[in-house]
C-alpha cells in the first residue's frame, strides 16, 4: 500500500499564516463545506450552520509551558522541551503532581554542549520562594532528563513558573505574554499537551451559550496532543511516516452520552476526531480480545475484518468500564487516517486549514473527499483566510 505525499500538497505563502489570533477570537472567518457546497460566514454563527442533533465533541487539555531553558557556566543556552513523562508515572496527569523529581523524555537543544554527566541548574520563584531547579541525563541516548527541584511543589507548578508556551515552529516567532491565554481553548483543563488544540481557540462564552440555546449536545474527551502533530512528512509514501503517539483519557459518562447521542457527532478539531475513532477501534479491539491494551497501531483500522457497527464497538467499551469498575480509561494511539479510511462515529468536523504535505491534511482529504479538499483549500486561498494554528475555521460535512 503506498499514499503519496505528493498529492496532498498546495503552496503557502508565510503571508498566509496568521501569527496572531483574531480579536476577539469568535470574529474569526468560517467556511462551511456542506454536502460539496461552500459557504462563507464567521464563527460566532457556527451555531445556525449546525443541525439540532449534532453532538459536539472537544478536547479539553490544556497546554504546558514545556520549554525549559538551563544556562551552563560557559554562558551557553541548554532548551530542554518536554515530550513524555518516563518517571514517577508515564500517566501524564499523575506526572504533573511529582513531588521532587520527575523524569521526561525531551528533545534537546544544543545538546552537543551538555556533557553526560553536567549538572545543570537554575532558580525560579514559586508562592514567592525560591526554588532551585536541576536537570540532568537520565538516559543520554534516549534522551531522558531528569528534573530535580528543592521543594514540596508539583511539577505542574514549577513549569508554570519556570517554563515557556511552546508555539508552533512555523509562527517563527518567539512567545509572548500574551500566548499564555491566546494558545489555549476557554475549555482547556487538563494539563499535558505541548500543541494546543487550536479548532478549539475560536470558541467563546458567546459561542456556547447560543449552542447551550439551541439544545446541542456537547462533551469533552482529552488528548494531550504531543510535538509529533508537526513534524512534516519526509518520506514520498506517508506511510512509511513515523506517526506520532499520544495519549487519551475517555470517562466513562463520556462513552454513555456518546452512545445515547452517536447519530450526529463533530468533533472540534483533528485531535478530537483521532480520539473518537480510536475509541472505536478500542471496541474492536475489545471484541477480538477482551484482554487487549488501548493502544491503537498506526494502521490497525486498515487491516481486513468482519465489520462491527459503531453502537456494538462503543457499548463493548463501556462494558471494559462496568467489568472493571473504571471511572475512566487512559490509552495511546498513533493512528493514521489517510483517504481510503472509513470513519465510524464522525459525521462532521470543525478544523483549521492546515500544512501543506501533512497528516493532517491527509485527514481532511480522506473526510471530504481527495478531490473535494483541494476545493476548499482554494476557496480559502482566493477569499483571504488566515491558516494554520492561529488561523480561520472550517466546517465540514461530507
Amino acid at each position: 500500500m503506498q499514499v503519496k505525499i505528493s498529492d496532498y500538497t498546495y503552496e503557502l505563502n508565510d503571508e498566509r499564516i496568521a501569527k496572531y489570533p483574531a480579536e476577539p477570537r469568535d470574529s474569526s472567518k468560517l467556511l462551511f463545506y456542506n454536502r460539496e457546497k461552500i459557504a462563507h460566514s464567521r464563527f460566532t454563527d457556527i451555531v445556525d450552520l449546525l443541525p439540532e442533533n449534532t453532538h459536539l465533541v472537544l478536547n479539553n487539555t490544556k497546554v504546558i509551558p514545556a520549554r525549559m531553558f538551563f544556562k551552563r557556566e560557559t554562558g551557553a543556552v541548554i532548551e530542554v522541551f518536554l515530550l513524555n513523562p518516563i518517571s514517577p508515572s508515564n500517566v501524564i496527569s499523575l506526572a504533573m503532581e511529582a513531588n521532587y523529581e520527575s523524569v521526561w523524555e525531551c528533545v534537546i537543544g544544543n545538546k552537543k554542549k551538555w556533557k553526560t554527566d553536567e549538572i545543570l541548574n537554575s532558580e525560579v520563584e514559586i508562592n514567592n520562594r525560591n526554588v532551585e531547579i536541576n536537570a540532568s541525563f537520565a538516559d543520554r541516548e534516549q534522551k531522558e532528563v531528569k528534573i530535580s527541584w528543592n521543594s514540596e511543589d508539583n511539577f505542574s507548578d514549577l513549569v508554570e513558573a519556570f517554563g515557556k508556551i511552546p508555539l508552533p515552529p512555523y509562527l517563527n516567532r518567539d512567545s509572548e505574554e500574551t500566548d499564555i491565554e491566546n494558545y489555549q481553548t476557554v475549555y482547556s483543563k487538563n494539563k499535558g499537551a505541548v500543541a494546543a488544540p487550536t479548532a478549539g481557540l475560536h470558541f467563546t462564552d458567546a459561542v456556547f451559550e447560543k449552542i447551550s440555546n439551541k439544545g446541542i449536545q456537547k462533551s469533552f474527551l482529552t488528548l494531550h496532543v504531543g510535538a509529533g502533530t508537526f513534524m512534516p512528512v519526509k518520506t514520498e509514501n506517508a506511510l512509511e511516516h513515523p506517526m506520532h503517539n499520544e495519549q487519551l483519557v475517555f470517562s466513562r459518562e463520556f462513552v454513555e452520552t456518546l452512545i445515547e447521542n452517536h447519530s450526529f457527532v463533530v468533533p472540534v478539531g483533528t485531535t478530537s476526531m483521532r480520539s473518537l475513532e480510536s475509541l472505536y477501534w478500542f471496541g474492536v479491539k475489545l471484541i477480538e480480545n477482551p484482554k487487549s491494551n488501548f493502544f491503537i497501531e498506526k494502521l490497525f483500522p486498515y487491516e481486513e475484518r468482519t465489520e462491527i457497527s459503531t453502537l456494538d464497538a462503543l457499548k463493548t467499551v463501556l462494558s471494559y468500564f462496568v467489568m472493571n469498575d473504571l471511572k475512566e480509561i487512559i490509552g495511546q494511539t498513533e493512528i493514521m487516517i489517510f483517504p481510503s479510511y472509513k470513519f465510524k462515529i464522525c459525521k462532521g468536523l470543525i478544523t483549521n486549514f492546515h500544512q501543506p504535505s501533512s497528516t493532517l491534511l491527509m485527514l481532511v482529504a480522506a473526510f471530504v473527499g481527495e478531490n473535494n479538499w483541494k476545493k476548499i483549500y482554494t476557496e480559502a486561498l482566493n477569499n483571504d483566510y488566515r491558516f494554520l494554528s492561529f488561523g480561520d475555521s472550517s466546517l465540514l460535512i461530507p
